[in-house]
């Protein structure tokens, strides 16, 4: 199999050494002061000069993700996080004011009228234009700020353990007991993780706080009334408005926490207990031992390759290529930060995916969720510059969720028994509507937290719960466990790492539905469709992007409400 494998080279460079690398401001700045000074005098040289552009804003982004990587796999690593650190106060604070000017050069050029018509161009210059618009220099030494306080979120999390059965646990593992048959087991579980977050609380909530007022600040110098509309700007969200986020909620309110709740009745009935509690949503209903998808990372990495492979043999070369380059670390252990991504690496084009698995039939879905974010990777690696390979978050988290339902099409290398099988797919479908109710909650709390900037601890408290209440079911009895509810929200770790970035799981969770209802309907015109739309990058609009996966972006309540029934019919199927 290795011998079939092509390990992607590195582009060669054309603008900078073949053998430089980034290790300080002063051996990077003659290149951004070569690209200022640089004439551009024919529509021919300007893409030759984005080229050039490109190519070095690749070879800083792939540093910085190395440091980040690293950082993330060991944060009891002094060096790794000092490594990271030296790169975002000393390297980032630089850049940015050059990358400003280097936008107004673009901007600037009597050359760009001719390019913005050519695919791909006109989305760039509307991207530029936005950071030329939100560019404030005082604002540099704040964003140097939030990037170090959000990585102490990381380190808090990753350092936390608890004792269980003997062993001292990561909480990614210790979740695995939630699962157990035995409620006793499961209720311990509970109470320890949940007694180790709040041990934190108070550093998480103040660490909170000042971030909230940090970016606050950040959307005030640059005009704007507060954060949430300093992000829509930020993230280039010219497809929707806020407006459109709060009909998204409550079309979820209406069409698909009913849907939660008759889950929820269900589950309460098969347990045969007289109140549904928190450590009861994990374990399978019917009180079978929890689905176990791979014995360890090497199986998992095997199993997922395979499956790949069986939907499409491209596919499944992506994941051997990352196995055969060191970029894929899945298992947890202490030390290791929360949580799972997919991080692109801008110059070789070949991304790394990080997890925290344990053996969980989760962990199997996280890496279809983040495998197609790396077949997302590799389909845009060849286009021309790296702003068209770096579309917005709706499109990315369409490629990650769709897979997660594309690929149940091969689940049985998982979950080689039809029983087995069944009880996967039922799962994944539950869990969908289990994920938009708790994606409403965390963007509506978001709204919330940004447009009153100046609230109090004890009001995020109130609001969270009152939020919370509005998408959870009624049949979970939280009695007794307030403090843990009321804190609940310090586990998500977008709130503090990535802002604003939540929506999207929700919107692209709508997307993949459609995906997959068009994968059942015609297997090959299904990937074919989902897969052509990948190769587009960013060379499109959001709803251009999804009418060429043959779907539509659509968060009414009708189409919500078209997809759900779609769901319902699909769940019925495995029961």
């Amino acid at each position: 199999m290795n011998q079939a494998i092509e390990i992607p080279k590195r582009p060669a460079r054309h603008f900078l050494p073949e053998n430089f690398t980034v290790t300080s401001w002063a051996e990077l700045k003659p290149y951004f002061e070569k690209l200022l000074q640089s004439n551009i005098n024919s529509v021919g040289e300007l893409k030759t000069w984005l080229r050039h552009r490109s190519e070095l804003e690749a070879i800083i982004s792939e540093d910085m993700g190395w440091r980040y990587i690293r950082m993330t796999c060991y944060t009891d690593n002094e060096e790794y996080t000092k490594s990271y650190h030296q790169f975002v106060q000393e390297i980032q604070p630089e850049n940015a004011p050059y990358s400003d000017q280097l936008n107004k050069k673009v901007l600037d050029s009597p050359f760009l009228k001719e390019l913005e018509n050519q695919p791909g161009y006109g989305i760039m210059v509307r991207n530029l234009k936005k950071e030329v618009e939100l560019f404030r220099e005082e604002n540099i030494p704040l964003m140097t700020e939030i990037t170090t306080d959000t990585q102490k979120y990381a380190s808090i999390s990753g350092a936390m353990t608890v004792e269980l059965g003997g062993q001292e646990l990561t909480l990614q593992q210790a979740s695995v007991m939630l699962q157990s048959t035995d409620r006793a087991k499961r209720e311990e579980a509970y109470h320890k993780i949940a007694a180790r977050r709040l041990q934190d609380k108070t550093t998480l909530d103040e660490l909170f706080t000042k971030l909230v007022g940090l970016r606050h600040q950040v959307a005030r110098n640059a005009g704007f009334a507060n954060f949430r509309d300093y992000m829509f700007k930020a993230y280039g969200r010219f497809d929707y408005t806020p407006k459109d986020c709060f009909d998204f909620h409550e079309a979820i309110a209406s069409e698909v926490v009913p849907i939660l709740n008759d889950l929820s009745l269900e589950r309460k009935k098969k347990l045969k207990v007289d109140t549904l509690r928190p450590w009861d949503k994990a374990v399978d209903a019917d009180g079978k031992q929890p689905l176990k998808a791979f014995e360890d990372g090497k199986d998992l990495t095997e199993k997922s390759i395979q499956c790949f492979k069986n939907l499409d043999p491209y596919l499944g070369n992506c994941l051997s290529v990352m196995k055969e380059m060191g970029h894929l670390d899945l298992e947890s252990r202490k030390g290791k930060a929360p949580g799972g991504y997919n991080y692109p690496l801008a110059e070789i084009g070949v991304p790394f995916i990080f997890m925290n698995a344990t053996s969980t039939m989760r962990d199997m879905t996280t890496i279809m969720h983040e495998g197609g974010h790396a077949v997302h990777n590799f389909l845009t690696k060849d286009l021309e510059l790296n702003d068209f390979k770096s579309p917005p978050m709706e499109v990315a988290e369409l490629a990650s969720m769709a897979m997660e339902l594309i690929s149940m099409d091969q689940w049985q290398i998982f979950f080689p028994t039809d029983e087995e099988l069944k009880r996967a797919k039922r799962d994944q479908l539950e869990d969908i509507i289990e994920t938009l109710p708790w994606v409403a909650t965390i963007d509506k709390f978001q709204h919330w937290i940004y447009e009153n900037p100046a609230h109090s601890a004890e009001d995020r408290k109130q609001n969270w719960n009152r939020i919370f209440d509005e998408f959870a079911d009624t049949i979970t009895d939280w009695s007794g466990l307030q403090e843990a509810k009321d804190y609940l929200w310090q586990k998500q770790l977008h709130l503090y790492e990535v802002p604003f970035y939540y929506i999207e799981y929700g919107m692209a969770q709508l997307g993949a539905i459609a995906v997959w209802r068009n994968f059942k309907q015609n297997k090959q015109k299904g990937l074919a469709g989902y897969m052509q739309a990948l190769r587009l990058g960013y060379l499109k609009s959001i709803p251009e992007i999804y009418a060429a996966a043959n779907v539509k972006f659509d968060f009414s309540k009708g189409y919500i409400k078209e997809l759900m029934d779609f769901v319902k019919v699909e769940l019925k199927a495995v029961e």
